[in-house]
């Protein structure tokens, strides 16, 4: 009890105190956990042997998140990625195998051996990928989306992976049964999936056997998870206690994972197979937030495993060898992904994204190279080198995502140019941009009897509202010929409402150039771009969410004990003091200077908050008079 209260110490206290100075210094949790690991690991030695055993146990971790994201895909969405799974995913595990596999045969290797470190090293790491997906934002984009779809297929390819290896094997006693059975090859494929040597439902089985007890065993899960989880749910429901919820939630999760292991396949396909069938279930929200803490644990205990399990006797050995080898299957990856994106179209960011996030080896590969070293396919010297190259790859990972981060600074997403309409009407509002601002906008005045000229560069928005019986014209509002055709010469109100804030204030700044008497409304996106408009000319500048963000707390004075009169004269008090205050503060604001720096600008705010206090104090004392 003594040393796990130790070792549990040393990891939390480890994971606690490189982490948030990680994720503060922009390198993100992943590489956090990644050195809390070394530093407790090979560099300070405080865990040892029992990394091993804890990796696995952390493995849940993963097995936890493919589950997760399951939850999130529907059965349609699933049949609807099937082209990237077999396209984008089936060429990047046939292609990067090949070519790691002719760098090895290169190097000297025999074919077997070249073929079992190709397969080994094609496959990425889902854990670090997803996860730092997830902490970005960046899992719904293109490249997301893609990227994703290569590590489901990765994930698939492990099970005929594991099956394929035992063939491979030189001088192993590999024997076929009478029965046609690879007898070795199987129940060693098995066990080490299922991490026992006693436990597997196929050991000893024909092929057709296999086939059939697999199938069976996925066809209950599907079952199971169609008709079995209401009524369970609302059983444990009745009992009206939380953490049987969690329970359930967990035995969901282990259950299924233990039954793959059973016949041979991946826990973590298993799990993510399970949650694609409880997608659509009325308790996928419940199951969501009771084990999402346990992953994102779990996924942090693997990663610090990752980092203390290198074997860092043998990196001093030939450090410069080791990590070329690394950087080698990086930049072999990385050319691959980067042409296969481009074959299947990804663009600009979404294709590096899809390049740089893909390109490290992945903790399935730590899987495989032991069971290859166990089936003697690959020797143990070479195959202990070639685990310490795959913890490097994951090491430099979080390292290519910051990369992309640079490289998004400098790459900006290309427009998809359209050839702008021929405008063939005019009126006396000219509406620039047709988002939901403009829209409103749009609807107010036209139902009021005004004619509207609605303009925009986006096809999208333009389709919209053409569909919705509303004629619009696609052009860039800020081209000046386009303003001409509109009839800006005539017109009497322009109505600025671009979602581009540099886009916005260079045509009110046109504008108020080239047509002085125009009355310009334009829509703000914060204080910043109010001040900006308004030293471009502006009449009229309108927060987006000013008048809501105001409504709403009129309505939480009206529910904590104002009347609505009240309430209103105290939205009506605070509407009045901002447009001063904004009038005011605008004198003092510098486009080349940052707020948070502007020390006169920050004392001015101070005092005129200040004001608004006593104002509203005022009139809560002359209520308490009357």
């Amino acid at each position: 009890m003594d040393a796990f209260l130790y070792q549990a110490t040393i990891y939390l206290a480890a994971a606690v105190i490189a982490v948030p100075l990680a994720a503060r210094l922009g390198l993100g949790s992943v590489l956090g956990y990644l050195a809390a690991g070394i530093i407790i690991g090979p560099v300070l030695g405080l865990v040892g042997a029992e990394t091993e055993d804890l990796q696995h146990f952390a493995e849940f971790g993963v097995v936890m998140m493919l589950f997760l994201i399951g939850l999130e895909l529907d059965p349609r969405a699933l049949w609807a990625m099937r082209h990237k799974l077999v396209g984008l995913g089936g060429l990047q595990v046939l292609t990067s195998t090949l070519a790691l596999m002719a760098a090895a045969l290169m190097a000297g290797e025999t074919w077997q051996v070249s073929l079992a470190i190709g397969l080994a090293l094609s496959l990425s790491s889902t854990a670090i990928v997803l996860q730092t997906l997830s902490e970005k934002g960046l899992m719904q984009t293109g490249g997301g989306r893609a990227s994703f779809s290569v590590l489901l297929t990765q994930d698939i390819a492990v099970i005929p992976i594991l099956a394929f290896l035992p063939l491979l094997a030189v001088n192993n006693g590999l024997q076929l049964g009478e029965d046609g059975t690879i007898e070795r090859g199987l129940e060693g494929a098995a066990n080490s999936a299922a991490g026992h040597d006693s436990l597997s439902l196929v050991a000893g089985l024909p092929g057709w056997a296999v086939t059939l007890t697999t199938l069976g065993v996925i066809g209950a899960v599907v079952l199971a998870g169609i008709y079995l989880t209401q009524p369970v749910f609302r059983f444990i429901h009745a009992s009206k206690l939380r953490e049987m919820y969690t329970a359930l939630a967990l035995l969901i999760v282990v259950g299924i994972s233990f039954l793959m292991t059973l016949v041979g396949l991946s826990p973590a396909l298993g799990a993510f197979l399970a949650g694609v069938v409880l997608a659509n279930s009325e308790f996928r929200h419940e199951l969501e937030s009771d084990l999402s803490p346990f992953k994102g644990l779990l996924l942090g205990l693997f990663f610090i495993t990752v980092g203390a399990g290198i074997n860092y006797k043998l990196f001093l050995a030939n450090p410069g060898d080791l990590l070329g080898l690394a950087l080698l299957v990086i930049v072999a990856k990385g050319t691959i992904l980067y042409f296969i994106g481009r074959a299947f179209g990804l663009k600009q960011r979404n294709h590096w994204l899809f390049t740089l996030s893909l390109a490290q080896a992945g903790e399935f590969g730590f899987v495989l190279l032991a069971f290859s070293r166990q089936q003697n396919v690959i020797p143990g010297p070479l195959a202990e080198k070639l685990l310490l190259v795959i913890a490097l790859s994951m090491l430099i990972t979080p390292l290519l995502f910051i990369l992309y981060d640079l490289l998004s600074h400098f790459v900006k997403d290309p427009r998809v140019e359209h050839e702008p309409d021929e405008i063939d009407e005019q009126g006396p509002v000219i509406i620039a941009g047709i988002g939901r601002f403009g829209q409103i906008v749009n609807r107010l005045v036209r139902a009021s009897g005004f004619k509207t000229v609605l303009l925009d560069n986006d096809m999208r928005a333009v389709q919209l509202m053409r569909r919705f019986g509303f004629k619009s014209f696609l052009g860039d509002p800020t081209r000046p010929e386009l303003l001409k055709a509109a009839g800006i010469a005539k017109a009497h109100v322009l109505v600025v409402a671009l979602d581009d804030t540099e886009r916005s204030v260079k045509l009110v700044s046109y504008v108020r150039r080239t047509y002085p008497d125009l009355h310009i409304i334009a829509r703000a996106y914060d204080r910043n771009h109010v001040f900006a408009l308004y030293q471009a000319g502006a009449d009229d500048i309108v927060r987006e969410m000013f008048d809501s963000s105001l409504r709403a707390g009129r309505y939480v004075l009206e529910k904590i004990g104002l009347s609505e009169y009240e309430a209103a004269q105290a939205e009506q008090t605070f509407y009045a003091h901002d447009r001063k205050s904004l009038r005011e503060l605008a004198t003092f604001w510098r486009a080349d200077t940052p707020t948070s720096e502007n020390q006169a600008y920050i004392e001015r705010a101070r005092e005129m908050e200040k004001d608004l206090e006593i104002a509203l104090q005022d009139l809560a004392e002359k209520k308490d008079k009357g």
